[in-house]
């Protein structure tokens, strides 16, 4: 893998700087070639820095005293964002200083930035967020998870291309499994653009993917399949109620534990095992949401993620521009059939069907 470097957003996040600087820190240990371009406060980056000894050399500081803040409209990040921490970390990937860009900052503001400066990439309607999660198998992804709160037919197609690419270079599978989120697995059930993009899918027969339709919302983390794919709207609900359902579980397991004398003698016999299912589900493990669909690569950690979170999104980060993941959407976008075509002649889609 030739040297990456990276652009990092060192004022985003509940946690910023210090976070940020020691995110970089425990990445730097694994991947000791990558260099980083750090964007915000000097006087503050500087004392954090001293702290890392073995970061400095790979560190090219670049100061600016403005920044986004968690509470900016896109709009105003529009406006007044470009010569932010956030903007220029996105500027440096446009000019071809970086390979890929990182913020733990305002979601929205990222996403608009990211579209005004970096355009979306030939063949790709609308940018897609796309992350993962826990599973009883491993890991999966979701996308979209905000983006874009409506989606036709074609929009989901390409989000499934663009979702499977992503595995493959992130998770190292050649062919990813790919189901539709619908409200049943039937044919028949779901909105038409569901049912279309299914049958989008069915016929890009030559795309590194397996189809397998349609999956239920609790067919997410049981893995059923490698990538979800779905419009942000639902996307995000499904995503927020995971991750509730994960924090809620994990408070009751606690409390049960504490509930008497015998319950604590059962958490010291199982400790071990409690702790692998709590470090499963810790979202700072499965870090690194990543905007798809870009003429760049831009990654959105977690606002609230530590620093072993934000080294996840840094090696997320560090495998898709080692991998080219860009390169790897141009090319199986060439592959999917034109709606127009797909749905050209065929049988005409029958009303939707109530979800049983």
């Amino acid at each position: 893998m030739s040297k990456i470097t990276i652009a990092i957003d060192a004022m985003g996040g509940d946690k910023a700087p210090d976070m940020v600087v020691a995110g970089m820190a425990q990445a730097r240990i694994l991947y000791p070639e990558t260099r980083f371009l750090l964007f915000g406060d000097e006087a503050c980056l500087n004392g954090l820095l001293d702290e890392h000894d073995a970061l400095k050399p790979a560190v090219d500081l670049r100061h600016t005293d403005k920044s986004i803040a968690g509470d900016d409209k896109p709009s105003q990040a529009l406006r007044r964002g470009r010569d932010s921490s956030m903007g220029l970390a996105i500027q440096a990937v446009k000019d071809g200083e970086a390979d890929v860009a990182i913020s733990a900052g305002n979601t929205g503001a990222l996403m608009a930035l990211a579209k005004f400066i970096l355009r979306t990439m030939p063949g790709i309607d609308r940018p897609a967020l796309i992350s993962p999660v826990p599973t009883l198998k491993g890991e999966s992804v979701v996308l979209d998870l905000g983006a874009n709160v409506e989606c036709d037919a074609g929009n989901l197609a390409q989000f499934a291309v663009m979702g499977s690419a992503y595995v493959r270079t992130v998770l190292g599978q050649s062919r990813p499994s790919v189901a539709l989120l619908n409200v049943g697995v039937e044919e028949l059930k779901g909105k038409d653009s569901i049912r279309e993009a299914a049958e989008l899918l069915r016929q890009a027969d030559h795309l590194p993917i397996e189809f397998t339709g349609f999956v239920e919302g609790d067919g997410i983390m049981a893995g059923e399949a490698d990538v979800i794919v779905t419009d942000g709207f639902t996307g995000n609900v499904a995503l927020k109620t995971l991750e509730g359902t994960a924090k809620l579980l994990g408070q009751l397991i606690e409390r049960a534990f504490r509930s008497s004398r015998s319950s604590k003698l059962g958490y010291l016999l199982s400790r071990q095992g409690f702790q692998s299912l709590r470090d499963h589900l810790d979202p700072n493990n499965h870090n690194g949401g990543v905007f798809l669909g870009l003429n760049g690569l831009v990654v959105k950690s977690h606002g609230g993620a530590n620093a072993n979170g934000f080294a996840t999104a840094i090696s997320t980060a560090i495998d898709m521009a080692g991998n080219d993941l860009i390169r790897l959407i141009r090319e199986d976008l060439e592959n999917i059939p034109h709606l127009d075509e797909t749905l050209d002649g065929a049988e005409p889609v029958q009303s939707s069907a109530q979800a049983s």
